[in-house]
């Protein structure tokens, strides 16, 4: 029997998790900010929020997430599902469309919002004053074309942030981008 593949939407969580939890549990190894220079933008400034840490891996997972970023980058063409050769084409120009949005749209003058765009996935991390602003950034970010999934990471007053923060410079634990 073959292996069960799974859905590009359960491994992305998968690995959204799994570096939460390596974070969550330390870890010896060091972040390596951005090693592949997922766009990572910060969309509206209208409130105070912590500033979340954009994409980081540490080697291990670098060198797993090279792998698989290969893999799935090619197999959505191969697929016929994008008309780019690898999906991660897609990430610059989405990255400035759903920044563009969210910056034109009035109703989120007062949030704070951060954009990472991989492999036609956005995530959106930050704060919203109330569940329909991050509701209304959410429906801004799917109706871009291209988009395939979002994943919003906004968190409302008297909640803690849902996403990993920046650490300061300096501190352990993180690295410059290589």
């Amino acid at each position: 029997m073959p292996p069960r593949r799974r859905s590009p939407l359960s491994r992305a969580l998968s690995i959204v998790l799994g570096s939460l939890m390596s974070c969550a549990f330390g870890s010896d190894e060091s972040l390596v900010l951005n090693p592949f220079n997922d766009p990572f933008v910060q969309a509206t400034t209208g409130r105070a929020c912590a500033t979340p840490r954009g994409p980081a891996y540490t080697e291990t997972q670098r060198n797993q997430e090279a792998h698989y970023r290969v893999e799935r980058g090619t197999s959505c063409w191969l697929a016929g599902k994008c008309n780019e050769p690898n999906a991660y084409r897609y990430d610059a120009r989405i990255a400035d469309a759903v920044v563009t949005a969210l910056r034109a749209d009035a109703v989120l003058s007062d949030s704070a919002l951060w954009v990472i765009a991989e492999r036609r996935f956005v995530y959106l991390q930050g704060c919203a004053r109330d569940a329909a602003q991050a509701q209304r950034a959410e429906a801004l970010a799917k109706a871009v074309p291209d988009v395939q999934v979002v994943i919003p990471a906004i968190s409302v007053p008297g909640q803690a942030p849902r996403y990993p923060l920046a650490k300061p410079p300096g501190s352990a634990g993180a690295s410059r981008p290589r």
